[in-house]
């Protein structure tokens, strides 16, 4: 589901955005603001805005750009601007805008900067799916889940097993979590071969009954309880073509 806003004064050119968008059959959620301020206040969080650059009111749209993009705390929208001067243009640069229409909105170049739009953000929720966020020591760390060979339970805490770099050991690095969300949350990337253990599907050479050897030589204790599932949850891995 992408979150979109238009943030226009006129109304009718909000709505004709709206009416182009739905015509893509995007699967999206679409909110109308008509000033900088109702936008601000709002909350904000969106994966595409649509910013007048000539907003009447307080804050012009090339200003509430800019103010979005001095706010890193929230999400950052991809910004394209709607314009009734081509003047403005090269000031879109200043605030990494993705591009520009110009009223009267071109419907073939709504659609070429709408495509471009959702492929990027698609892209990024794809490649979102491919890391892992955590709180270490105070801070937010995103992990690859390539870099990571497994992850293993210790009380309140999980271990992960971390690939470092070109040198030939393993990192190691504990941060609180519980490997059972972690199961649920990397379900498809990884899979839970015993009470204590999580391992990246990549990262498996090879397997028997009890026993799993990973890509750089550590052993893994493989429950028989949870066999039958490894074994379903590697085969299917590895037809998606997955494994690296």
């Amino acid at each position: 589901m992408i979150k979109i806003a238009i943030c226009d004064d006129e109304k009718n050119i909000r709505s004709y955005l709206t009416s182009l968008i739905r015509g893509h059959k995007a699967e999206c959620e679409i909110t109308e603001y008509a000033s900088a301020d109702e936008y601000l206040s709002s909350g904000m969080g969106h994966d595409l805005l649509f910013l007048d650059i000539e907003l009447k009111g307080s804050v012009s749209g090339m200003e509430m750009a800019r103010q979005i993009r001095g706010m890193e705390q929230i999400k950052q929208p991809i910004i394209i601007f709607v314009t009734g001067y081509e003047k403005y243009v090269y000031d879109a640069f200043d605030v990494e805008a993705l591009g520009y229409l110009v009223k009267p909105v071109n419907e073939q170049k709504f659609t070429e900067v709408f495509s471009r739009a959702q492929d990027k953000i698609l892209s990024e929720a794809e490649q979102k799916k491919k890391t892992l966020l955590i709180q270490y020591a105070g801070a937010n760390k995103v992990i690859p889940l390539d870099d990571i060979y497994y992850m293993e339970s210790q009380k309140h805490k999980v271990v992960l097993y971390i690939k470092d770099g070109d040198k030939a050991y393993t990192d190691r690095l504990e941060y609180y979590a519980k490997i059972g969300e972690l199961e649920e949350e990397l379900q498809g990337y990884f899979c839970r071969i015993h009470k204590g253990y999580l391992v990246n599907l990549s990262c498996v050479d090879e397997y028997g009954r009890t026993e799993i050897m990973l890509t750089n030589g550590d052993k893994l204790p493989l429950s028989k309880y949870k066999y039958e599932d490894f074994v379903k949850a590697y085969l299917h891995f590895m037809q998606q073509g997955d494994r690296h």
